[in-house]
């Protein structure tokens, strides 16, 4: 039985009804299954069983604490982007030994508390950053164990949107000056070399750019050795894609046997850092119909979450599978139409001429394979307050991030002194 389905016509997260949650929590509504954040992490665990791994799970993906500590009792570390995420896995009971550090941009502030805190491994793609860690780290008495991502100037395949490994994107150092960085990196007091990073993009969907991709990082590192340099990991990034339309994206086992293929017999340690392959199919947005609007030549069904809900489809034009709560009958007929939230932004749309049924008011819809990139981008536009998040396990469900008041909202905010009185 799959995380999501139809129980006597009503589609069920696990074994909770989602029109239980909607009635008790409102809509719009996040809904993650710990079941399938559970089989996700533990495809990757099985398909690099035996080998020195450690699968840390890209919390820009879904940062939620709850699916953070979920994941942390699977042994999941943690790549964060932030020191915002960084303190969102601690937290979560992530060990700091367990966490990487990526990014292009990290402020001396967070590449200090990085530090302070121990994490296993920062990730520089930026060479000033080698400069300012040599700093920082001298200055506590710590050493900054590093990675240096490399640009291997591979196509994945994605939208550009989400392109991170070709020579034009902002990400990684071009791979013809990583070894000159990396002698630089092994100079400098306080910093400690000590592997090879890479990620190529997201939602992948074939492995040939992964392999790729991989036989460069594996030329690199064995030169690199082979001019003394102590490194021991490599770290492969994410970017395995899942199905929202009708991708066919590789088994993680299949990817794993590339990673086989590619590194047998080399002395290394490996990281990975997949997000979206293991919350992505985890989590629905669940939205209740305001109204129909018919025009001369369109049906529009409108409901109650919009795209600081979900902001996929209006960033990235990305298709997202929607449902209704309650199944038609067999013989239903089914129209096409446009599926928009209230907001005032002709973006403002999860669909466009996608089949649905007949809908009346309050009649609910499940937008799917929305546990990556949904709650995590969500912001109050329009004064809207960010959608709540719930985790089900079996029969139990809980609110896990509650739906802000307006009174919440409003405090927030201040007014300076010479408009209090106005």
């Amino acid at each position: 039985m799959t995380p999501f389905h139809y129980r006597d016509h009503r589609l069920c997260a696990e074994s909770v009804r989602l029109s239980d949650i909607a009635e008790a929590v409102g809509t719009p509504v996040y809904v993650y299954s710990s079941q399938a954040l559970q089989d996700s992490y533990r495809s990757y665990a099985d398909a690099f069983a035996g080998l020195p791994v450690t699968i840390c799970y890209a919390v820009k993906a879904n940062d939620s604490l709850a699916v953070l500590r979920l994941l942390a009792a699977e042994g999941a570390g943690a790549d964060v982007v932030s020191g915002g995420e960084l303190r969102y896995a601690l937290a979560a009971g992530i060990p700091a030994g367990r966490v990487v550090f990526s990014g292009v941009g990290k402020t001396r502030e967070e590449l200090a508390f990085a530090l302070a805190e121990g994490v296993m491994q920062i990730n520089v793609e930026v060479a000033s950053e080698l400069d300012v860690l040599s700093q920082i780290a001298t200055a506590i008495g710590k050493t900054a164990k590093v990675a240096i991502r490399i640009n291997p100037d591979v196509d994945a395949g994605t939208i550009a949107q989400i392109s991170t490994g070709k020579a034009e994107n902002k990400f990684g150092i071009a791979y013809e000056d990583a070894p000159a960085l990396f002698r630089h990196a092994h100079s400098l007091p306080g910093v400690e070399p000590v592997g090879i990073a890479v990620h190529i993009g997201s939602q992948i969907t074939k492995l040939e750019p992964y392999r790729d991709a991989f036989l460069r990082v594996r030329t690199l590192y064995e030169e690199l050795k082979a001019d003394g340099l102590p490194l021991e990991r490599i770290d492969l990034g994410g970017g395995l894609g899942i199905v929202y339309n009708q991708e066919e994206p590789p088994s993680v086992a299949a990817y794993a046997g590339v990673v086989r293929e590619v590194f047998h017999g080399l002395d290394a340690q490996f990281v990975f850092e997949p997000g979206r392959r293991i919350a992505g199919l985890a989590g629905v947005l669940v939205t209740k119909v305001i109204t129909e609007k018919q025009t001369a030549t369109k049906r529009f069904v409108i409901v109650d979450a919009a795209m600081n809900d979900l902001i996929r489809p209006a960033l990235y034009d990305a298709y997202h599978p929607i449902q209704p709560e309650t199944a038609p009958d067999a013989d239903t007929e089914w129209i096409e139409a446009d599926l928009v939230g209230p907001i005032c932004e002709s973006t403002d749309q999860f669909a466009a001429n996608r089949p649905l049924p007949p809908l009346l008011a309050d009649d609910m819809l499940v937008i799917g394979a929305a546990g990556a990139y949904g709650a995590v981008m969500a912001c109050e536009y329009n004064g809207r307050p960010r959608v709540p998040e719930v985790l089900v396990r079996g029969s139990d469900w809980a609110v896990v991030r509650r739906r802000p008041t307006y009174e919440e909202m409003l405090a927030a905010q201040n007014l300076p002194p010479w408009l209090e009185e106005a």
